[in-house]
């Protein structure tokens, strides 16, 4: 089959993912994006009890708000801070409903694996001209089936949310944690601790491990639910043993609700609402009756009846283990784009803008990971970010190179920009943070042969 006239597949239907839908239509090219949930934004509506940090302002792309105000769509209050039901429900839903995107996308269609029609991993000569094989897993009035789909190039904006990181300082599960997460034990992610899962945790020891903006929101609704269920008791654990920026930019940020977050967090902490355990390697969990205890590699923890881990997430790479990527060994992110983003050196504002050159794969030229799976296991993601990326990529698809390599992107500061990151890394998904409030333009030549929150930040992907 002529590869010219095959769609260029866009996998997940989140708010990067239909960006990129966005505009490759806009540039006349045909996307057909592919969804694993059975509705748009599927990971956002896992956590749409949780007010962004970032106003809408900073959460549309611009092109898919210009496809969606030709059907009469009514931008929000810029300065708004949507949950994200809200922003389900008031932005990628319409998008994704609109007469230019909704031809293009299928729900309940998980992606299995995708290669190079005719060649494994081992074959070389001729293999950038064979189209890519996707194996996707299709869902019809409960039945499933296996269909191959064709594409000219993979956009892959699956994202994280569904591969947490787990509790254990190794980066594998801690002995132990693997049963207690099957028996509900332990919650990934944020909970509705004030709605859903209010009962889970009312009036019970409860442990929070981590230390992003994730687990501030389980913290301060659990500080909350505290008030009313005073036998409540809060313990937070981090790997970090130095506390330097651990609640962010505070009043100094330029995102005035994110800087809210931390303050609110250190008052509780400084007031005895929340017990702070610093310098905490998890190395077990044991269940003993109906308490958890956690044991480190020098002590034991006081038992707690429920854990919330809010470590982070990374990437699943089995869907593309067929393919040639260039990805950096520890952040599993396109080895271009690491050293720009590698939270060992990168504190806060200091990521630079990026596009195409940085998420293209020599060996693999027409296959891009946007989004938060572009940013593997870095914690630093925000979703204008993935709107510029697929901007940039989309440019490259159709020739324009001259706009992929003019990659611009304004963000507002986090203000705690150190030099001084010293164990910045403990806990995985740290901290979500932007690049100064400042125009930023980076070009860069073609690479011919190359292809929100987690948590209350909007960094989604």
């Amino acid at each position: 089959m002529e590869k010219s006239i095959l769609p260029i597949v866009v996998i997940g239907a989140g708010p990067v993912g239909l960006a990129a839908a966005a505009h490759l239509v806009s540039r006349n090219e045909t996307p057909l994006v592919l969804e694993a949930g059975s509705a748009v934004g599927a990971s956002v509506r896992q956590w749409g009890h949780v007010r962004v940090f970032s106003p809408w302002k900073y959460n549309i792309d611009p092109v898919a708000a210009s496809l969606l105000k030709e059907t009469g769509w009514q931008e929000p209050d810029g300065d708004y801070l949507p949950t994200g039901t809200e922003f389900v429900e008031q932005y990628l839903e319409p998008l994704a409903a609109s007469p230019a995107l909704k031809p293009h996308i299928q729900l309940n269609s998980k992606v299995l694996a995708v290669t190079r029609l005719g060649y494994d991993k081992l074959k070389t000569a001729g293999r950038e001209n064979a189209p890519f094989l996707l194996m996707v897993e299709q869902t019809v009035d409960g039945r499933s089936e296996e269909i191959e789909i064709l594409a000219k190039a993979v956009i892959d904006a699956s994202g994280t949310y569904t591969q947490a990181n787990t509790l254990g300082a190794s980066g594998v599960p801690a002995r132990g944690e693997r049963a207690l997460a099957r028996s509900g034990r332990i919650f990934y992610g944020i909970p509705e601790v004030l709605g859903q899962e209010r009962s889970r945790y009312a009036g019970k020891r409860v442990m929070v491990v981590g230390s992003g903006h994730s687990a501030f929101n389980a913290l301060l609704e659990l500080v909350e639910l505290a008030k009313e269920e005073p036998s409540t008791r809060i313990t937070w654990v981090i790997r970090r043993k130095f506390l330097d920026n651990l609640y962010g930019g505070e009043a100094n940020d330029a995102l005035p609700a994110r800087g809210s977050l931390g303050y609110r967090l250190h008052q509780a902490v400084e007031e005895g609402k929340i017990k702070l355990i610093s310098g905490f390697k998890i190395a077990s969990l044991e269940q003993t009756g109906a308490a958890l205890t956690l044991t480190g590699e020098h002590r034991k923890l006081p038992p707690v009846d429920q854990i919330i881990a809010t470590t982070g997430f990374r990437p699943d790479l089995s869907m593309t283990g067929e393919l040639r990527l260039s990805l950096d060994p520890s952040l599993e992110s396109p080895a271009a784009l690491a050293p720009l983003i590698d939270p060992n050196v990168h504190s806060c504002g200091s990521v630079p803008p990026h596009g195409e050159a940085e998420l293209a794969h020599s060996q693999e030229p027409g296959f891009y990971m946007v989004g938060m799976k572009s940013y593997g296991r870095a914690p630093t993601f925000l979703m204008m970010t993935g709107y510029e990326q697929v901007r940039s990529i989309t440019s490259a698809l159709v020739g324009d190179w001259k706009a992929a390599r003019e990659v611009e992107l304004v963000l507002p500061e986090t203000g705690v920009c150190s030099v001084n990151n010293r164990n910045l890394t403990d806990d995985s998904g740290a901290a979500c943070c932007g690049v100064p409030k400042t125009k930023q333009v980076l070009k860069v030549e073609p690479m011919l042969v190359k292809a929100g929150n987690t948590g209350s930040s909007a960094c989604c992907g």
